[in-house]
């Protein structure tokens, strides 16, 4: 039996390999959700059960009185969400009835590097060297992952998830600076139910009601919802919380490489999707363009007393990796 101060010791490294694996395994989670669920409603429902159940745990105590969320409070969240989930992990999942799961990853790997550029044109700060050359071998990494020996995928596919990691960084970038609540899970739970009311008012204006077909849905699609649900949104958010107030910024940035790795594996192993010569070369590249920007990047100390966090998820979770702003981005 582990003795009090080895438990203490190896607790974080259990949540750090639990954000790595739950996180990387979301991807297959959306493929195998949206083989029967049409992608809006699935997301809508993953966004909006989780940030309700999150909601009703942490909200009478962290949203009542003075910390009852202000309208800004309020348009913060719905416009992050909206940028991140709406428009991040909504096109995601529309992305991945086109795409193998471990291959909208890699994409997706490439969030951090839109990010620092996006937060460079916002600041109107100089793009370094490492940043540029980052972007070069990301873009090559894509190129290499859709045209690269054995690439044949969904061009139209590959577009909107590209177009997900434009918004998601957008979103992260906007929510640095934005005003909300002090509690980083009030601020997930109101990203993910007004996310989650969106993406149904979109699946409805794309008649996605229409086509749903509750009778024909799957097994495997009612299980990815739920894995998306609990394990995605709950379980390894709550453990990249932790992680992230206990381990150092370098360690705990490790996931925005990581993840994707995973689910190419998990891909692979469980759905059989196919890893081609591209995969491999693509996936090489892009990982090396997000190593280059966690590595350069620098890095601001830990407040001593300051809650910490960041989603997504799913994607979706590729945001400031590993930054103390992360608790706005949920």
């Amino acid at each position: 039996m582990l003795s009090p101060q080895k438990r203490e010791r190896l607790l974080p490294w259990v949540a750090l390999v639990t954000v790595w694996i739950l996180w990387g395994s979301t991807y297959l989670g959306i493929r195998y959700a949206v083989e029967t669920i049409p992608p809006l409603l699935s997301a809508g429902t993953r966004f909006l059960v989780a940030g309700l159940l999150m909601f009703a745990v942490v909200g009478p105590r962290h949203a009542r009185g003075a910390h009852r969320p202000t309208w800004p409070h309020l348009r913060s969240a719905a416009i992050i969400g909206g940028l991140l989930l709406v428009g991040g992990n909504g096109l995601l999942s529309v992305g991945e009835q086109h795409l193998d799961s471990g291959f909208a990853a890699l994409v997706v790997a490439t969030v951090p590097v839109w990010m620092v550029l996006i937060n460079a044109l916002a600041t109107r700060t100089r793009v370094s060297g490492a940043v540029l050359l980052a972007l070069l071998l990301g873009t090559i990494g894509i190129g290499v992952l859709v045209g690269g020996p054995g690439g044949d995928v969904h061009i139209g596919g590959v577009v909107m998830v590209l177009i997900a990691c434009v918004l998601w960084a957008g979103g992260s970038v906007y929510a640095r600076t934005a005003p909300l609540p002090r509690h980083p899970l009030v601020v997930v739970s109101l990203e993910m139910i007004t996310a989650g009311v969106a993406l149904f008012v979109l699946a409805a204006l794309r008649g996605e009601f229409g086509r749903l077909d509750v009778a024909g849905i799957s097994t495997a699609s009612w299980l990815g919802l739920a894995w998306l649900v609990f394990a995605g949104s709950i379980v390894a958010f709550s453990a990249y919380m932790y992680v992230n107030s206990v381990l150092p910024n370098d360690t705990v940035a490790t996931y925005a490489y990581v993840n994707p790795v995973v689910a190419v594996l998990l891909g692979a192993a469980i759905a059989g999707e196919s890893v081609g010569p591209n995969v491999y070369l693509g996936g090489a590249i892009i990982v090396a363009s997000v190593v280059l920007i966690v590595a350069t990047r620098p890095r601001p100390a830990k407040p001593a007393a300051k809650p910490v966090a960041q989603a997504v998820e799913e994607p979706a979770r590729v945001a400031d990796v590993g930054s103390p702003e992360d608790a706005r981005r949920g």
